[in-house]
């Protein structure tokens, strides 16, 4: 009997419309169009507006799209992992709140959280689902509404992130196609570097917490930099050793989008020509957990089955990882 692996089946994403300009920054926070392109890449970002619109809203579209797309209905879904930094709520679940909104009624489904690195984790977790036989159809969804927890007067923070959500089907596949291997790493030394101050079960929210806008993402970049360039670009050239693939064999390298410099370092690392990466972080900025699957939905149509694709993220926590997988439509 041939061996099972977890196929993606369809992808889509979503970015909310109103687009957020470095010009629009310059007005904002002292800072220049020049400045930010240089050093991150970005000329643009999406953000979600609306009275009551959370993280959750941007999944529906993109889902609702996918299983269009692949012509199944929600209730076919049998597990949702939603990766993503920023819920709706602490609890319940954005899986479960999503799961309702789609109408997944078959589905059970949790939240996953390791920041940027989430999707990847996601994917890799939702395989195993498909591997043992458990599920057939198993939603993989990363997403975050950035703008929810980040401070405009930032300058260090605010330039890099934006909103936006990316979903795909796992299915089982036995012509060999699917995800390979995923090698994934977390440290949390790195806690002091990235992280929210407040908000959870050491800090809960308080009049001094909102005074001193401690609910937003606090980053040391330089430190976040130097680790991302170096973790992210190993673990892309490790999964390639370990699968036997040269420069030639991968055919796409998806990097999660951070920062310009730590993409062309990944890829770099790895012997690729920027023909062979996927980049989209000059619109859409870090969307976190969505930038891998939003890129796979921008080059799908350049997608054929079989291609080999390498994907590579790192975040806070930290965290970090890469996937090997070969693409199955």
């Amino acid at each position: 009997m041939s061996k099972i692996h977890a196929a993606i089946t369809a992808v889509n994403g979503y970015v909310p419309e109103y687009v957020m300009t470095n010009k629009e920054l310059e007005s904002i926070v002292d800072t220049t169009d020049e400045w930010i392109t240089s050093r991150t890449g970005i000329k643009e970002r999406r953000i979600l507006k609306g009275e009551g619109l959370g993280t959750s809203d941007m999944a529906v579209h993109a889902v609702n799209g996918l299983l269009k797309k692949r012509g199944i209905g929600a209730e076919e879904i049998e597990l949702i992992i939603f990766c993503t930094t920023t819920p709706d709520l602490p609890f319940p679940a954005s899986a479960n709140i999503l799961g309702d909104k789609i109408g997944a009624k078959n589905a059970w489904g949790y939240d996953l959280q390791a920041a940027c690195s989430g999707f990847i984790y996601g994917l890799s977790t939702g395989a195993q689902f498909i591997e043992s036989g458990k599920h057939k159809k198993v939603l993989v969804v990363g997403g975050d509404k950035m703008s929810s927890i980040i401070n405009y007067q930032d300058r260090t923070t605010c330039i890099i992130f934006g909103d936006g959500c990316g979903a795909v089907l796992l299915e089982p596949n036995e012509e060999g196609l699917g995800l390979m291997d995923s090698i994934l790493k977390s440290d949390g030394a790195g806690k002091a570097f990235l992280h929210q101050k407040a908000g959870g079960s050491v800090r809960p929210a308080s009049h001094e917490t909102v005074d001193n806008n401690e609910h937003v993402v606090y980053q040391e970049g330089q430190t976040v930099f130097k680790f991302a360039v170096t973790n992210m670009a190993d673990v892309a050239a490790e999964i390639m050793d370990r699968n036997q693939l040269t420069s030639d064999d991968v055919k796409w390298l998806v990097p999660h989008q951070a920062n310009k410099r730590i993409i062309d370092a990944t890829a770099s690392r790895m012997g690729l020509g920027s023909e062979k990466v996927m980049i989209n972080i000059e619109r859409y900025g870090n969307t976190t957990n969505g930038t891998i699957p939003l890129c796979l939905w921008e080059w799908e149509s350049q997608l054929k089955k079989g291609d080999n694709i390498i994907l590579a993220a790192f975040g806070g926590g930290f965290t970090w990882g890469s996937v090997y997988l070969k693409w199955a439509y």
